[in-house]
């Protein structure tokens, strides 16, 4: 332990005291939480521990022996706000084993990326930041499975949500100044709808790819297929992705488009018994490209590398970066390289790009609108 006073913490580990401490918390304006998990060997994070708090006293919910109870949901799903720093794989833990997610939710990492230009701040960081204290490090990687847990865990699991609620307050503060509290409630909200929509996001995983452009309509109808195939059967098995099949040897099969197990099998990276366990389905999805009718298929993406595609994008990416620096926040909290290219991709197939929406087109919207002209002349 640093030289920060020693939090004071309840540890939790049945359903009675579970609901006795939401008791105590249930008319808390803000509620600041956080999850320990392990994840090494499967899909879905182990929960490992759950932390929450709404002042000076943290309490420390174990998920091994603790079930969720229906008092936890209900303040999880309250009118406070639910602080979290980094949340995508916390929202997670919350799915799994409370099968709720927490709302409405603030992310502090997010909070800060509208405060400043360094977004994806860590949670230690951040603190030291905003409060001057230099959070202990030491237990980050520790095994939160082990039981009993070490008072160094404990203490280390409780400041980390006390001194949540500490930052934002500050942080709240600023932004009440700078009118971006609607940015970051919008921007936290549709962290959650992601949340909950993970099957229908697994559709898209594939535009993730930085190489798409190298890939035929067909063949990025393939790698399309199989992604989406890769997602479901990793979560339903509950795996992680590459174990199954990584990105790089799924675009590999598109890229080569086999028609039988022979083709399959000579693929580099394609081991045999990859190709037992999981080629009749591979092969399957890759039949139904084959044929897809051409109105179906994916368009084709444009290589970065061509002047039409570098000349809309760099056009793009001025109004990004003149208007981030304007506010004083980094591009890409505006808006994603890759959500640029889409746009891209868009106007030079000849469509007016999807239109942003709430803080961010009323941030980008002429200046992009103008691009979106000038490309259409």
């Amino acid at each position: 332990m640093s030289s920060l006073t020693a939090p004071l913490y309840q540890w939790i580990d049945n359903a009675e005291a579970l609901d006795s401490a939401c008791e105590q918390v249930v008319d808390a304006p803000v509620l600041a939480l956080d999850t320990e998990f392990f994840r090494e060997n499967t899909f879905f994070p182990i929960p490992a521990l759950i932390q929450f708090t709404a002042g000076e006293q943290a309490y420390l919910v174990d998920p091994v022996v603790t079930p969720c109870t229906a008092a936890f949901r209900q303040l999880m799903q309250n009118s406070a706000i639910k602080l979290l720093h980094a949340c995508s794989e916390d929202l997670e833990v919350f799915q799994h084993w409370a099968g709720i997610l927490p709302t409405p939710l603030v992310d502090t990492q997010v909070a800060q990326a509208f405060l400043g230009e360094t977004p994806g701040m860590g949670y230690q960081k951040l603190v030291e930041l905003w409060m001057g204290e230099t959070l202990p490090k030491e237990e980050t990687r520790s095994n939160w499975l082990e039981r009993p847990l070490t008072p160094a865990q404990c203490e280390y699991a409780a400041l980390d949500v006390i001194y949540l609620l500490k930052v934002w307050a500050l942080q709240s503060e600023k932004l009440s100044e700078l009118g971006r509290c609607s940015w970051v409630a919008e921007e936290c909200a549709t962290l959650i709808e992601q949340a909950g929509r993970s099957v229908e996001n697994d559709g898209q995983w594939y535009t993730r790819h930085r190489q798409l452009w190298r890939l035929t309509p067909r063949q990025i109808e393939a790698y399309r297929l199989m992604t989406i195939w890769r997602e479901g059967e990793t979560r339903r098995r509950d795996l992680p992705r590459n174990w199954l099949m990584s990105d790089k040897l799924l675009f590999a099969v598109a890229e080569a488009m086999p028609k039988n197990r022979y083709e399959l099998a000579e693929i580099e990276g394609v081991k045999p018994m990859l190709v037992k366990k999981e080629g009749d389905s591979l092969l399957a999805l890759l039949k139904q490209a084959h044929h897809c009718d051409e109105q179906d298929l994916p368009a084709k993406w444009p290589d970065p590398m061509q002047s039409d595609f570098k000349r809309c994008f760099k056009a793009v990416k001025k109004v990004v970066t003149d208007k981030a620096a304007e506010l004083g926040i980094a591009p890409e909290v505006l808006i994603r390289r890759r959500d640029i290219e889409a746009m891209v991709v868009q106007l030079l197939a000849g469509d007016q790009p999807s239109p942003l929406s709430g803080w961010r087109d009323e941030c980008l919207n002429e200046g992009l609108q103008q691009v979106f002209k000038e490309s259409f002349q």
